[in-house]
């Protein structure tokens, strides 16, 4: 009996390789956006500048600083005070009946 539907052993592109049809799409917006980076960064300074919304100049100021220095790099840390206590773990079989 023929197998129809699905995914067969050893088709589709294999993991890791370039997705060669979107990638030149891509180097062009990029090529495209770029010849619009004056005007947007000035957009932003006017959003920035003459907002009457907090949250519009906040978010055209955040936006000028990402581009202008990156966005920062976020770092976690965790710090613990407690004292280190041995743990003990029991395992017990369940059987189906209660024990007292």
């Amino acid at each position: 009996m023929a197998s129809h539907g699905g995914m067969r052993e050893g088709s589709g592109r294999p993991a890791g390789a370039a997705n060669k049809a979107t990638l030149e799409l891509k180097l062009n917006l990029s090529e495209l956006a770029r010849e619009y980076t004056d005007d947007a960064l000035d957009a932003l300074v006017e959003v920035m500048q003459s907002s009457q919304s907090d949250s519009a100049r906040i978010a055209a100021a955040t936006a000028i600083l990402d581009r202008g220095y990156g966005r920062p790099t976020k770092t976690t840390s965790l710090e613990v005070n407690a004292p280190l206590m041995p743990t003990k773990i029991r395992l017990v079989a369940y059987t189906g009946s209660v024990q007292d």
